[in-house]
């Protein structure tokens, strides 16, 4: 099983930028379907965006389209999370995921993966 560790958040301004990473060991991520996943307080968890095996497909949630772009470097075993104009409902512990079933088209639901690091708060504030 893969352990999986997210870093890069923090307090940040509305229409301000972050960059999450997600970085794993135990195993190499060219075999796992990669998301990302919030969870804001009083609400449950929820798809953001996810990645292919190869990374040449993604896929966002509607409310973060245009504004967030997930990425992988294979080679450096660790999965992004581009952030960008960030807004005040983004806030929320974001969660990286690993998807150990080789389906061609990622998930979106929680039970899609396998396996999960422990978040990274994102705060924006307005």
């Amino acid at each position: 099983q893969v352990q999986l560790v997210e870093s890069g958040g923090g307090l940040v301004q509305a229409g301000g930028s972050l960059r999450l990473s997600c970085a794993a060991s135990g195993g190499t991520l060219r075999s796992y379907g990669m998301g990302w996943f919030r969870q804001a307080p009083g609400k449950e968890r929820e798809f953001v965006a996810a990645i292919n095996l190869n990374g040449d497909k993604t896929y966002y949630a509607d409310s973060v389209k245009d504004r967030l772009t997930i990425s992988r470097d294979n080679a450096k075993n660790t999965v992004y999370l581009q952030m960008n104009n960030l807004k005040p409902e983004d806030t929320a512990v974001y969660y990286c995921a690993a998807d150990r079933s080789l389906r061609l088209v990622p998930g979106r639901s929680t039970r899609d993966y396998n396996s999960w690091g422990r978040g990274t708060q994102v705060t924006v504030s307005s």
